[in-house]
């Protein structure tokens, strides 16, 4: 039987959130446990070229950011265990966490960083272009499309305000939507339709992302018609795949509130849930910016908070007795 590992202070999620907030515990001295689950690093370890991170005046390659920031953690005293949390309770203090082979775990507070996926369409070419033409954020690499042809794929709130957001690089974007109508807002509709540098594409299903060139890259899309089944193809320099994100929630279902996107529902400004002693922070809870340095933020907000509730809990301790 393993024994249980207890900590006061554990942290599920090893991206930008999760270790910000774990430097920050360390270096408290609350010994933090990094549980990094399924994709340890987070989304940054499948991000090639960053150039809007603070402190790097070159481009960086977001897996070395993402070691570097291990390192910075476990040098100042963080724990990191390559597990993934399966069953949650959270109805009492200490917290009682279970991970996939059997190892219980149990902490005065927890900090949920497990972040958000984007959502992706999952046709040919499409993963093996990522990072060389193919993108889903494009606030992150619409800046490497300078003066190019880009195409976003989409139709809410996303698609838009990304195509809008391109146009700041590009005169040529295009916004490829499977439908006849888009689910936007109104008003970023509006905004769309009145940008010259913005051309929609109604009723065309994304079939292939099409690489080619030296070097290797996205070089078109493959096109099919929605209503008519007539095929196309879209010469682009990039395409960003905007049909939304999937926060990493399922565990907490039932154990904390959830909006309707499945983001944590935290208080406005903060990283507090609606359990005394329990933290969310970066895209798990974030999604409006989803940026590596606003989940570095939230992390460090979350590991601040976490010092006062244990500091306040260790006060109200020693006052009983």
């Amino acid at each position: 039987m393993t024994d249980t590992i207890k900590t006061r202070m554990l942290i599920l999620g090893s991206g930008p959130a999760g270790l910000s907030a774990a430097i920050y515990g360390a270096r408290a001295g609350l010994k933090p446990i990094v549980v990094q689950g399924l994709q340890p690093g987070g989304q940054l370890t499948i991000t090639t070229d960053v150039e809007n991170y603070p402190g790097f005046r070159d481009v960086i390659q977001g897996p070395w950011l993402m070691q570097e920031m291990q390192a910075q953690a476990e040098h100042v005293g963080t724990q990191m265990i390559y597990d993934t949390i399966v069953s949650v309770d959270l109805s009492r203090r200490p917290f009682r966490l279970t991970g996939d082979g059997g190892q219980v775990y149990e902490a005065e507070t927890l900090v949920i960083a497990t972040g958000a996926q984007a959502k992706w369409l999952g046709v040919p070419g499409e993963q093996e272009l990522g990072g060389k033409g193919v993108s889903a954020c494009a606030t992150c690499d619409g800046f490497f499309y300078r003066g190019k042809k880009v195409a976003v794929i989409g139709g809410g709130n996303t698609a838009v305000e990304e195509a809008l957001y391109l146009t700041n690089h590009s005169d040529n974007v295009t916004l490829i939507h499977r439908r006849d109508s888009l689910r936007a807002e109104k008003i970023l509709q509006e905004r769309l339709f009145a940008n010259p540098k913005i051309t929609v594409l109604w009723n065309k299903g994304v079939e292939r992302f099409v690489g080619g060139g030296q070097p290797h890259g996205l070089v078109g899309i493959d096109l099919k018609d929605t209503v008519t089944g007539e095929s196309s193809h879209l010469a682009v320099d990039g395409g960003f795949v905007a049909i939304g994100h999937a926060p990493a929630t399922e565990l907490f279902k039932g154990h904390l509130p959830l909006d309707r996107d499945g983001y944590i529902e935290v208080k406005p400004g903060t990283p507090y849930t609606s359990i005394p002693g329990v933290f969310a922070c970066g895209d798990v809870m974030d999604k409006v910016y989803r940026q590596a340095v606003t989940a570095a933020g939230t992390g460090c907000m979350a590991a601040l908070d976490v010092e006062r509730f244990l500091a306040e809990a260790d006060f109200e301790a020693i006052a009983a007795e």
